[in-house]
């Protein structure tokens, strides 16, 4: 079973990455960009065959390691 976690950070957080691109892309002619959030995608293969169990766990993996809580946000999707 694979999963696939959505980190990004929280809303009013300083994102330094996305304004470079968003700058950038300016720089590139494309002046319609107001603003740019970049975050990171983390893909697991788990052993777990069970969906609803493999959510908790990676849940708890995000929490414990994968997303800086106090910063980002996190989604879990299980594909």
């Amino acid at each position: 079973m694979k999963a696939r976690v959505h980190v990004m950070l929280k809303d009013g957080v300083l994102d330094p990455q996305g304004e470079a691109v968003r700058h950038a892309l300016g720089t590139l002619g494309f002046s319609g960009v107001e603003g740019v959030r970049q975050g990171k995608v983390i893909e697991l293969d788990l052993a777990e065959t069970d969906a609803e169990a493999a959510r908790v766990t990676v849940g708890e993996m995000c929490e414990k390691l994968l997303a800086n809580t106090v910063i980002e946000s996190y989604r879990v999707e299980i594909v």
